[in-house]
């Protein structure tokens, strides 16, 4: 397997991926980009969280556990209960997997992120952000907290009184908030 050396490494090979070609508005799909991607990822793997096994929810085209696999996570599970996301992120890991980048072994799911309940390490999620849907991301969030201890996840500025609260609710404490533009 091919090592990822740098930050600026993990972003390069993470902005080769294909992203939605046809996102559905009413599930808020977007793309994170490769930058802020390969940040967060690197900063996890500063961390030591990325040697664990993670779960990429509501993973859309995979950019968060693929990252976590180039980076050398011991298992991944990608969920996603939208089937043209999960085909986009197959060819994705595909890929990757053929150029050497990725050896780690992984499963993609194909089911809504509150039934996903597999215990692990940790969570890697960026869930909509609840501008077509209010309070999406609280699902997701709520299934995090159940799943692992450490939780990497996005949220817009604008909701975290709402993120803190939830968090207070559930025992979790936010050890580290970093403001990023996306």
């Amino acid at each position: 397997m091919m090592n990822i050396s740098s930050k600026k490494g993990l972003e390069v090979q993470l902005s080769k991926l294909k992203s939605f070609s046809d996102p559905k508005v009413s599930l808020e799909q977007y793309t994170t980009p490769s930058d802020i991607a390969a940040m967060a990822i690197w900063h996890a793997y500063m961390k030591g969280d990325m040697e664990k096994v993670s779960v990429d929810l509501g993973c859309g085209t995979g950019i968060l556990g693929i990252g976590a696999l180039m980076m050398g996570a011991k298992y991944v599970f990608f969920v996603d209960n939208d089937e043209k996301a999960l085909d986009i992120c197959k060819d994705n890991i595909n890929k990757l997997k053929s150029e050497g980048f990725i050896g780690s072994d992984y499963k993609i799911i194909n089911e809504d992120v509150s039934q996903f309940s597999e215990k692990v390490d940790v969570v890697l999620q960026n869930p909509p952000f609840g501008t077509k849907v209010r309070h999406a991301d609280r699902s997701f969030l709520i299934n995090a907290f159940r799943l692992a201890d450490i939780i990497y996840t996005f949220h817009k500025s604008e909701t975290s009184q709402f993120v803190k609260a939830i968090c207070e609710d559930h025992g979790f404490v936010i050890d580290e908030k970093l403001d990023l533009k996306m």
